[in-house]
């Protein structure tokens, strides 16, 4: 019988071979929301030249005047984001929200080294994944910048955006697939007339960080005003940081966890992580090596020894711990530590970049023609090209074996490496047999990230109005073609087989067959007794020391693996409004359209940068890279329906329904009900129910995979054998999974809306939201795969299959394929509080603006046994983590010709680790792979910064003005929130990382 046979009785060899995140609770960032001030207030605020036609409100199709729609609504304007936009970057801006946690930015994403995804600017609302959110171009979908599918805010025509609009609610029934934790929607001035100039560039405090950016904006119209010509085009650059250096003392501060190495499973009631410790560096890897055990004679006699400038050998000083007192020496027989020596020696904290260098420009056109009353053709184009280098830190390696067999043997035979016996010396190797060594290999370069990314945009279509039943209408129709191409571009990375022949270099003995001079050091495989393996082009490495690599060497064992995906987007639509007839209590309008998209991707890598793949198994040929190109494609065919019906007594229901079809999942239904009320001009109240969805992307549907190989254990494994042996070997193939369904979630977002008229100029609001999502797509283990398989689920038996070759009667080996499957729930939870209050004062105001958003849960529950499900909210430890409190607030002095604003913003303090247990003494008895460690601290900081615009307004005539503004982001200069992290030590996606920064700049407009 099959293995598949014994773990999961059903399927025999045959199926198996064919299955194969309430101080600021009133303060806000933005001005009151779209939908809450009245329909004649917003138009008398409308900006010259813009479109006073369009009253479109994002989330919703309805165009009517007035509409307040159900779901949270907040609109940036571009004044605000001029007076407080930290850089050059709308994405920088937007991402100060609190709905916004988690994003995606350069300063988080230099270690995303394989998935092309480095130096992009992805929003992600509710930290709920960057792919749960959708963002659009004028109320239109964009193409991907990653294989993800998630679109670079880069590649927007940044200087005709007139404002931007923030749904923080699904609306999957409006605007389909992605739009489950809510929508982002950059609305363009698309009737600007005139011509505008900005031009800026900054700076750090430290001096470094150096970047500028300009944009030239113009539009007009002609024939009468029944054509209008759009052109835009923007450059702009960033200094790379490529190092720390010792200009940041946070990241000097010596601040790691280190484990205490008496701590034992099951016994300890002391804390098994320490946090309260500085001065503390990383243990498992210097510089220029570290021998972390020995083997022969006094087992790890050389454990402790580091080889400095020149090859110097150093005792590494591993510190003393007080939980308890705890000093190492080399050759001791205490337990061996990861973690926990001198901070002065480790040096890969400070070795990792801060920023990427970014180069990047644009151009966007747009022409639009009144052909006939009432009906407007348009045709748009944008063409966008970014390039991206990041210092990804150190050519880390660790449990590097040496061999040093009979260096004490005169002559000295292949077997003893010519570098070791030279650092060391024969005395300190005598009964030696080997060393293990650890690195973080000053010699070699660092680890590069050099992407590039071209993405362009061609839309096309009509619009226009028309009467209906009396009343006005209005229609679109559409079509788009999106393409990315991508340079997944890595740098210096090691070739594992050439590392591995560089790094076992001898002493030519007397007769080699290559005639190299005896006692010159070679590579080992090149002098020894065979000739099979030898690499002429091969260079001996010495690994061992600061100052002592060969260029050739280093030549030869790096390399710069890439890959090029094409990725394309088709899309037609047609959107129409109108409105039928009404009731006793007012028009009943309604929506409704339709569309149909195409998503493509396609590949190449060269053989050089690929896996080997044999009959045996598959090899990587790269620490990392290792690409392999995927190909694959879907469509989908969309109808909605949408209708808002005054019930009279202040109150309005609003629902909307879509019907989707995908060509590779099938046919999924998204609707949502939503109401306002009103019973007083004072309040409204604000209530929707929907059901959205997420669409698997192109990665998780057609990666081609990496590989790996290990073993697993066999869940049906029975002491007499009948059900096969204990463990099965097994190689991995991590790939996509092509019968993927759509991720659903159930959301409901209930609020109230304030705007007392005993109050003039005050707005405040409060939304509850919760969002549960079903069928969430990730990955889990190969043993998962294997003991789900045994549980009867017959997806994950498809997944398994077994080697023919390798396989035995009594040893089947297995190949698994480690897909994504939809088993994951994610639940969210959290209150979003906005206020703003104007006080005018004469010619001038003042205003008060604040947001801030209490999260309560984020749960992500994978159903595996033996798993807990933990609420990461209040954790501030990494990427995923979600702060309780994320706020921002700013104060606003304007007069006609000068305004100032000073923006306080950032979260909460919190847990190190979301399910750390924090104690001191007594603390419960845990395993090495429990999910609950404990700490003596399991306390971080929060964080709060202070930033300031200053724009003076010059009348340079009475066509013409100009501004000039200062920035200056983080005042005091405050260090980002810290973690005991051995890498970078800070949290990168909350923090700020680079310190005070200025910004200086003009902008100049002509009407």
């Amino acid at each position: 019988m099959s293995i598949l046979g014994h773990i999961h009785p059903r399927i025999g060899r045959r199926g198996a071979t064919g299955i194969a995140m309430t101080a600021l609770a009133l303060i806000h960032a933005a001005p009151a929301m779209a939908q809450d001030a009245p329909a004649a207030q917003q138009d008398a605020q409308t900006p010259p030249g813009e479109d006073r036609s369009d009253i479109v409100v994002t989330g919703s199709r309805i165009r009517r005047d007035g509409f307040q729609a159900p779901t949270p609504l907040i609109v940036l304007t571009q004044q605000d984001i001029q007076n407080t936009s930290p850089t050059n970057n709308i994405a920088d801006f937007v991402n100060q929200l609190p709905q916004l946690a988690g994003s995606t930015k350069p300063a988080n994403s230099r270690l995303n080294l394989s998935n092309g995804s480095a130096g992009i600017n992805a929003l992600n609302m509710r930290n709920l994944g960057e792919g749960r959110v959708l963002v659009l171009l004028d109320g239109r979908r964009s193409v991907g910048s990653t294989i993800y599918g998630w679109v670079d805010i880069n590649t927007l025509p940044q200087a005709l955006v007139e404002r931007v609009e923030v749904v923080t609610g699904g609306a999957s029934s409006a605007y389909g697939s992605d739009a489950v934790s809510g929508v982002v929607n950059f609305i363009l001035n698309k009737k600007f007339e005139g011509l505008k100039i900005e031009a800026d560039s900054g700076i750090t405090t430290y001096g470094d960080g150096g970047n500028y950016s300009g944009s030239i904006a113009g539009g007009k119209s002609f024939a009468g005003g029944r054509g209008h010509i759009l052109l835009s085009a923007n450059i702009a650059h960033q200094d790379g940081i490529y190092e720390v250096g010792n200009e940041r003392e946070w990241n000097h501060t010596g601040y790691v966890r280190v484990e205490d190495p008496n701590w034992v499973a099951n016994v300890s009631t002391t804390p098994r992580y320490i946090t309260t410790k500085r001065q503390v560096g990383a243990s498992n890897s210097t510089p220029g090596g570290l021998i972390t055990g020995s083997a022969g004679g006094s087992a790890n006699a050389l454990r402790g020894l580091y080889f400095g400038q020149g090859g110097a050998v150093n005792v590494f000083d591993y510190g003393t711990f007080t939980f308890p007192t705890f000093t190492r020496a080399p050759g001791s027989s205490a337990p061996s530590v990861t973690q926990g020596g001198s901070w002065q020696v480790n040096d890969s904290g400070t070795r990792i970049g801060l920023m990427p260098k970014d180069d990047r420009w644009g151009v966007f056109g747009r022409l639009s023609y009144e052909v006939v009353d009432g009906v407007e053709l348009f045709a748009e184009g944008s063409y966008n090209r970014q390039k991206v280098f990041f210092n990804a830190g150190p050519n880390l390696s660790t449990g590097i074996a040496i061999n040093t067999t009979g260096c004490t043997t005169v002559p000295v035979p292949v077997t003893c490496n010519a570098f070791a016996l030279q650092s060391l010396g024969a005395a300190r190797l005598a009964n030696v047999t080997g060393i293990t060594l650890a690195t973080t290999a000053a010699d070699l370069p660092f680890r590069g990230i050099d992407n590039e990314r071209k993405v362009q945009r061609y839309v096309v279509g009509a619009d226009g109005d028309f009467d209906a039943f009396g009343k006005p209408g209005h229609w679109e129709v559409y079509a788009q073609y999106g393409r990315s191409d991508l340079r997944e571009q890595l740098r210096d990375i090691m070739n594992l087989a050439n590392m591995t022949n560089a790094t076992a270099a001898a002493f030519a003995p007397a007769g080699n067959a290559r005639g190299y001079a005896v006692g010159s050091i070679q590579c080992l495989i090149n002098v020894n007794a065979s000739t099979t393996d030898d690499d002429p082009a091969c260079v001996p490495l010495n690994r061992m020391g600061v100052g002592v690599a060969s260029q050739a060497a280093i030549d030869y064992v790096l390399g710069d693996p890439y890959r090029d995906q094409v990725m394309e987007q088709y899309v037609a639509g047609t959107n129409w409004a109108i409105t039928p007839f009404a009731t006793w209590a007012g028009d009943v309008s309604i929506s409704f359209g339709g569309e149909y998209r195409k998503e493509k991707i396609r590949g190449s890598v060269p053989a050089e940068f690929q896996p080997i793949v044999t009959t045996t198994g598959t090899t990587n040929r790269w620490s990392v890279g290792n690409y392999l190109p995927f190909t694959g494609e879907y469509s989908v065919k969309e109808a909605y329906l949408e209708t808002v019906i005054p019930l009279g007594l202040g109150l309005e229901f609003n629902g909307a329904v879509r019907a989707t079809d995908y060509s590779n999942s099938g046919y999924v239904t998204t609707w949502k009900l939503g109401a306002t009320w009103a019973p007083i001009e004072d309040i409204r109240f604000r209530v929707t129910r929907s059901r959205d969805i997420r669409a698997p992307n192109l990665n998780e549907l057609y990666q081609a995979g990496t590989a790996n190989s290990d073993s697993v254990r066999n869940p049906k494994y029975t002491s007499d054998g009948a059900n096969g042996p204990q463990t099965f070997g097994y190689s991995g193939l991590t790939t996509g999974n092509p019968n993927l369904k759509p991720e659903v979630a159930n959301s409901w977002n209930v609020g109230a809306v304030l705007s007392p008229r005993f109050l003039p100029g005050f707005t405040a609001s409060v939304d509850y939201f919760r969002i549960n999502l079903s069928d969430a797509i990730d990955t889990i283990t190969a043993q998962e795969i294997v003991n789900r398989c045994a549980d009867g689920v017959e997806e994950y038996c498809a997944a398994i299959t077994e080697d023919p070759i390798r396989s035995t009667p009594t040893a089947p080996y297995l190949l698994i394929r480690n897909q994504p499957f939809n088993f994951v729930r994610r639940l969210v939870r959290g209150v979003d509080f906005e206020a703003a209050y104007r006080i005018p004062l004469g010619t001038d105001s003042f205003t008060l603006r604040g947001v801030a958003t209490r999260y309560i849960e984020n749960l992500s529950d994978t159903g595996i046994a033996g798993t807990i499900p933990v609420n990461t909210v209040g954790a501030n430890g990494g990427q995923y983590s979600t702060p309780t409190w994320v706020f921002r607030a700013n104060a606003i002095y304007e007069t006609p010709t000068f305004s100032a604003t000073v923006t306080g913003r950032g979260v909460s303090s919190g847990k190190y680790v979301a399910n750390g247990i924090e104690c001191t003494t007594g603390c419960p008895t845990t395993t090495t792979t429990s999910p609950f460690q404990t700490y003596d601290n399991n306390h971080v900081s929060g964080l709060f910064y202070v930033d300031v615009n200053l724009t003076q307004k010059i009348a340079v005539s009475d066509k013409s003005d100009a501004q000039f503004f200062i920035n200056v982001t983080n005042v005091f200069n405050r260090w980002p929130l810290l973690v005991p992290e051995t890498g970078l030590a800070a949290n990168s996606t909350y923090s700020d990382m680079l310190g005070r920064t200025f910004r200086a700049g003009v902008r100049f407009q002509l009407r």
